[in-house]
Order: C-alpha cells, then sequence, then structure tokens
C-alpha cells in the first residue's frame, strides 16, 4: 500500500494555534467526565457507602479482568439538563473483558436520583441493549434502580421507545441466545424489577438487595397492608421462597465474583484475533487533538487523519484523482482491514457515486467500514441539480443503509444537513458512533440558516423591512444554532455513544472494530440503484 505524507507544519502559526485550541477542548472534556463521575454528589456519596455499598464503576472494575479496558458508553448523558443533577443519566453503559469475553455493562448509579430513569436514562440503557444484541455480547445487569421517575412519567413510561421497550428488547434478546444475567445490590421497585425478574440467572445481596413490583408504601395504599421492604422483597425471601432469586450473596463483593463465574461458565466467545500483524502508524496519534484547525471554515486534508490512524500510515487509495471532496480507501487499524470514507469538503456529484461504488466493494470484500464525518453536506444549485445530485446523492443513502457490513461513525468537524445521512449519522444504525470535541452536528450552519431565516422573513414582509426585527431574528437564530450544534448538547441527547478525545480515537475505533466483527452479516440481496 502506499504510504501517506503528512504535510501539518506543526511550527506555523495556524498549528500553535490549533494545539492550543485542542488542549482547551481536552481540559474541558476531562473537567467534565470528572463531574459526571462523582462531582456534586458528595452527601450521596457518603450515604451510599454508608450502606456498606461500592459505587458504580468501582462494581464494574471489579468485575472486569485485571488490566482490561473499559469503553464506557455516553459518559456524559444528559450534562447540562435538569440542572445537571444526573450526571451520567444516572446509570453507566460500556463494554469490557470479563473472564476473557467482552461483556456489555448495564449499571444503575443509585447515587444519582436513587438510579431513577429518566428519558436520557431510557435511552441509554436501550442503546446499550441493542449494541449487545446486534454484536451478541452477555449483558450484566448491575441493578440498583428505583423505576421511573415519576414526574418524569410523560417522557419514561408510555412511548414506544420509553421504558416498557427495554423490556420488550430484554425478551427478544433472549429469544436470540444472548445471555443476560443480573446482579441485585439496592431497590428494585415497579419497572426496575423486571430487569433482574427478566434475566437469565440472578444474584442479590443480603440485607441491601430488594425485589417488589411495589413498595411498602404502594402496598399500604394499594390494599392497606402494612409490610416491611425486606419482608416484602428482600434477598433471602426471593432466595427461599419467591425463587426469583437464584445465587444469594453476603455482600457486594462476593456477588460481583458470583457474577464473574456465571460469566465464566458461558460458552467461550473470545476477542476475534487480527487478520494482520498490528503496526503503529508513522505519525503520532497523539497529534491529532492538534489537527482540526481553530477556524471550522478553514479546509484541511482528511487525509492528516488518516494518516495518524492506520496502521504503518498506508492507505490503499480508490479513485484518488476523481470525486476529490471523499478520500476513499482500504487500510488497516490495529492489524483489522477497514474500508475508510473521509470528508474533504461537500459532496458533488461524483463524490457521491465514488463513494456509493467504494461501499458496494467494501460489501463485496466483507470489509467493515469508517465513515470520517466533516461534511456540510451534498452540493446544491443549478449546476449540482443537473449533474444529478439528488440522483447520486440518493444512491449513496441506499448504499449506507443497505451496507451488510459493520459500520463506525467517527464526526471530526461538521454533520450537517443530508451529509449527516450520507455519511453513516445515528439514523442509519452505525454500530458504534463517537465524536471529538470538535463536532458539531445540526441541518445546517449557523451562518447559513439565519441567512435562511432573514430571508425568509424579508420574503413574508408585506412593506418595508423592520431592519430592528431582521436583527433580532438572526441573534435568536445564532443563538438557537450555536447551542444546539454544541458537542455537548449532542452527547447529552444521546446523538453519539460519547465523546472522545481525538488521540485516544485509534484505541477506540479498533476495539469498536474488533467487537463489529462479531454481527453476523445479513445475506440479502443487493438494492437496485437508479443511475
Amino acid at each position: 500500500m502506499a504510504v501517506m505524507t503528512s504535510r501539518v507544519d506543526w511550527r506555523s502559526g495556524a498549528g500553535v494555534a490549533a494545539a492550543a485550541r485542542g488542549r482547551q477542548q481536552l481540559e474541558l472534556l476531562r473537567e467534565r467526565l470528572v463531574l459526571a463521575a462523582t462531582g456534586g454528589r458528595d452527601a450521596h456519596i457518603l450515604r451510599h457507602r454508608g450502606r456498606g455499598k461500592l459505587l458504580v464503576r468501582e462494581r464494574i472494575d471489579f468485575v472486569l479482568d485485571d488490566a482490561s479496558a473499559f469503553l464506557e458508553l455516553s459518559p456524559l448523558a444528559a450534562w447540562g439538563q435538569y440542572g445537571n443533577e444526573v450526571p451520567a443519566a444516572g446509570i453507566v453503559t460500556g463494554i469490557g473483558i470479563v473472564a476473557g469475553q467482552p461483556c456489555m455493562f448495564i449499571a444503575n448509579d443509585a447515587t444519582v436520583k436513587g438510579g431513577s430513569f429518566f428519558h436520557e436514562t431510557v435511552k441509554k440503557h436501550r442503546r446499550a441493549q441493542e449494541i449487545a444484541w446486534r454484536l451478541r455480547l452477555p449483558c450484566l445487569y448491575l441493578v440498583d434502580c428505583g423505576g421511573a421517575f415519576l414526574p418524569e412519567q410523560d417522557r419514561v413510561f408510555p412511548d414506544r421507545d420509553h421504558f416498557g421497550n427495554n423490556f420488550f428488547q430484554q425478551c427478544r434478546m433472549s429469544q436470540d441466545g444472548v445471555p443476560q444475567i443480573s446482579a441485585v445490590f439496592g431497590g428494585c421497585t415497579a419497572g426496575g424489577a423486571y430487569i433482574p425478574a427478566l434475566s437469565d440467572e440472578v444474584v442479590m445481596v443480603r440485607g441491601n438487595a430488594r425485589i417488589h413490583l411495589g413498595g411498602p408504601s404502594i402496598v399500604k395504599i394499594a390494599i392497606n397492608e402494612t409490610v416491611d421492604g425486606e419482608t416484602l422483597g428482600g434477598a433471602e425471601m426471593h432466595t427461599r421462597v419467591s425463587g426469583v432469586n437464584d445465587h444469594l450473596a453476603e455482600n457486594e463483593p462476593q456477588a460481583l465474583a458470583r457474577l464473574r463465574e456465571i460469566v465464566a461458565s458461558l460458552p467461550p466467545a473470545p476477542l476475534p484475533v487480527p487478520a494482520l500483524m498490528p503496526r503503529p502508524p508513522l505519525y503520532d496519534p497523539a497529534e491529532l487533538d492538534a489537527i482540526v484547525p481553530v477556524d471550522p471554515k478553514q479546509p484541511y486534508d482528511a487525509r492528516e487523519i488518516i494518516a495518524r490512524l492506520v496502521d504503518g500510515s498506508e492507505l490503499h487509495e480508490f479513485k484518488p484523482e476523481w470525486g476529490s471532496t471523499l478520500v476513499t480507501g482500504f487500510g488497516a487499524i490495529h492489524g483489522q482491514p477497514v474500508g475508510i470514507l473521509a470528508n474533504n469538503g461537500a459532496l458533488l456529484a461524483e463524490a457521491a457515486l465514488k463513494g456509493t461504488h467504494f461501499i458496494e466493494l467494501a460489501n463485496q470484500r466483507g470489509v467493515p467500514l469508517l465513515f470520517l464525518q466533516n461534511i456540510a453536506g451534498f452540493m446544491v444549485g443549478t449546476e449540482a441539480e443537473r449533474a444529478g445530485i439528488a440522483k447520486h446523492s440518493a444512491n449513496m443513502v441506499y448504499a449506507v443503509s443497505c451496507a451488510r457490513v459493520p459500520k463506525i461513525t467517527l464526526i471530526v468537524g461538521g454533520s450537517y444537513g443530508a451529509g449527516n445521512y450520507g455519511m453513516c449519522g445515528r439514523g442509519f444504525e452505525p454500530e458504534f458512533l463517537f465524536a471529538w470535541p470538535s463536532a458539531s452536528v445540526a441541518t445546517m450552519s449557523a451562518d447559513i440558516a439565519s441567512n435562511v431565516m432573514l430571508e425568509l422573513a424579508r420574503s413574508n414582509l408585506r412593506g418595508p423591512a423592520d431592519e430592528a426585527r431582521m436583527a433580532e431574528t438572526e441573534r435568536a437564530v445564532r443563538e438557537q444554532y450555536a447551542r444546539q450544534s454544541d458537542p455537548y448538547y449532542a452527547t447529552s441527547r444521546l446523538w453519539d455513544d460519547g465523546l472522545i478525545a481525538p488521540s485516544q480515537s485509534r484505541g477506540v475505533l479498533a476495539l469498536a472494530l474488533a467487537l463489529a466483527t462479531r454481527r453476523v452479516l445479513s445475506k440479502t440481496a443487493t438494492p437496485v440503484y437508479r443511475m
């Protein structure tokens, strides 16, 4: 393969400015990740420990194999919402190795509103289940859950994608043979009770763990029965009387050790061995933290990113002299073959055709796809329409939608309009979608949106334009788009699977590729493209 050559001058003014901006973005990301993990709830944490309980991430660390990585998903879910009182949406999800097997963890954080489910909690729980289901990962539920947060019941309970769908998925996962194991550490009330009740095996901790469809207060109101929580749904009762529980543990470490034993007893399914010998890139992946220019309008070559991701900085580029606004090619990341599509500008008709052709090649060869998004959209205008951009962009959307190979998306810059679709945005169900702190997701940029809204406002006026009103419209639109395009706004609402430091991208993508190869590829006919 051809070895890529970097042309970045780190000593130039632009290089120094980009490095400084990258450091600022990383410091902000790290600060917010720390706050999401343990910040702002010291009293709740003290009370939690006083009950003999471990913190949620300590439980996960206990179960993981020694010196193995944990890929946490959406750690900043619900950031900036609810007065920042629901960090990480009150639930930790992610993938780690247990007894040699990759497993999905779904773990309630009882120090956050008692582990209750908010809208984003449900969404995060469901997303973790979807990944586990598609990639056939054993699902480990570390349950410490107060059920739905009642003031949010209209955003949690009744709809198709609300709390009930989590249980629907849990049943369908079991039908498909995906192992699901629960360890219960605290109260599991109402909907929370179904998480362990629907699991293959259950471990409960004596004294702290409880499972009941209605707690003592509901029982009192419903049938005028007075009963304490331990008698109603304690671990001993469910072990010796109801049979809901399978394993009684004296404390949390014993429960977590039993969880590891259960995983070890499952049929082995280790991570696949890389097809090629892994090699480091010629260029340091740490430089990715400073690769994006300070001015988002300033173009840069996507090959600079690829050269710091792929093994040996080698890329077999496909059609390098045609459709230049889309870079396509085959390489490897940590020895795992991958087909890469990366934006170098708006997608013109020839770039869309090139992308469609390349996706078909990857399908034919069974090579996973990686989309590196920095896209203003598909080209507009008379020339573009006469060149068939509507038809060619539709073909690319078809190809992305119907690709049988695993897809992974990394948003490194702008992700606007239909470009988000053609480059495998959230709606196109990539196996994983991560973003950099430089990402921006919206229908269009703030500049274009404000101009469009001003043009519409002027066209609707019957008299002279009120310039003060026009200025206020422009200010309001710019403020809205700036706020809603912010990467933290997006990750808070789980439009991605997490913000990652650019320098961590090679490792995260390698793990994602290894996991994605577990997906059973469908064998359907190739769709017909209107050429």
